[in-house]
C-alpha cells in the first residue's frame, strides 16, 4: 500500500473504527486471533530492536512515521511488514469499549508527533515531560512532598504505548480486556499528552503497585490541590487503581 493510500486508509479508519468483531469473542472476553498473536510476537521483537537502536529515552517519544523510517533504512531494525502495520492500525482504531475499556481517546492520529521544542528531558530518568504545567507540577511535587521522589514515566508516544500494550497482551495470552485494565490502549494514554508517573527512589517495580498508596509520599500528594490521581479505585475508565499516575489538571 502506497503512502497516500495508507493515509487514506487511516482517515477512513478514524471515521469508521474497527470493532471487536475483528477479534475473537470467547465467553464474553475479547482475544487476539492466533494469527494476530503471531504478528504481535514478531512486532514486539522489531520494537525491541528499534528501542536498542534509538535509545531508551528517544523510544519514549518516537513517532509512528519515524519508526517506519528507521525500519526501512536500518537493517538492524528491519522494515515493518504490511501485516505488522495493519495490526498496529487495527489496535489503534478499534473501539476498546468492546473489551471493557472506557477511557477517552487522547490521540486521534496514529502519526501523532511530539514537538521536541515543547518538551524537556528530565535528568537521570530517561523520560521527558511537556513544558508548562506538567513540568511545573513535577517540580512542585518534588519541592512540596519530597525531593527523593522520581519521575518513573513521562511522555509516551504511540509507539512506546504500543510496546507496553503488547507486553500485557503477551502476559494475558491476547486477552484485550485484561491487558486494557492494566495499560491503556495505544490511542488512549494520557501520557501522550500530559500525565506522568512518579515514585520513590530505590523502589523499582514496587512504584507501579498498590504499595505506593501506603507511603507517606502518596499521602502527601493526595493533599495537593494542583494535581490529582488519574485512575482511582473503581474509576469509570475501567483501569486498575494507579496511585502513582499523576493527573495534570
Amino acid at each position: 500500500m502506497g503512502i497516500m493510500d495508507r493515509r487514506t486508509f487511516l482517515l477512513l479508519s478514524a471515521l469508521s473504527p474497527i470493532m471487536a468483531k475483528d477479534f475473537i469473542d470467547h465467553r464474553g472476553d475479547i482475544y487476539l486471533t492466533k494469527d494476530d498473536m503471531h504478528t504481535a510476537y514478531i512486532l514486539k521483537k522489531r520494537l525491541k530492536a528499534l528501542k536498542r537502536y534509538v535509545g531508551y529515552a528517544n523510544f519514549n517519544i518516537i513517532s509512528y512515521d519515524r519508526a517506519l523510517f528507521y525500519g526501512r533504512n536500518y537493517s538492524y531494525v528491519g522494515a515493518f511488514t504490511k501485516k505488522e502495520q495493519d495490526f498496529i492500525e487495527k489496535l489503534f482504531f478499534s473501539d476498546p469499549k468492546e473489551f471493557k475499556f472506557y477511557g477517552k481517546k487522547t490521540v486521534p492520529n496514529l502519526t501523532y508527533s511530539v514537538n521536541k521544542k515543547e518538551i524537556v528531558k528530565i535528568p537521570h530518568s530517561g523520560h521527558f515531560l511537556y513544558k508548562g504545567k506538567p513540568l511545573e507540577d513535577y517540580g512542585r511535587i518534588l519541592k512540596d512532598v519530597h525531593s527523593d521522589l522520581i519521575l518513573t514515566s513521562g511522555i509516551r508516544n504511540v509507539i512506546k504505548q504500543l510496546d507496553l500494550y503488547l507486553n500485557k497482551l503477551k502476559k494475558y495470552n491476547g486477552d484485550l480486556a485484561k491487558a486494557s485494565r492494566v495499560i491503556a490502549p495505544p490511542a488512549f494514554s494520557y501520557h501522550t499528552i500530559h500525565d506522568f508517573d512518579i515514585g520513590k527512589k530505590g523502589w523499582g517495580y514496587k512504584n507501579f503497585t498498590a504499595a505506593f498508596a501506603k507511603t507517606q509520599e502518596f499521602r502527601a500528594i493526595r493533599k495537593l490541590t494542583y494535581v490529582d490521581i488519574r485512575y482511582k479505585t473503581n474509576n469509570k475508565d475501567g483501569v486498575r487503581y494507579e496511585p502513582w499516575h499523576i493527573k495534570v489538571i
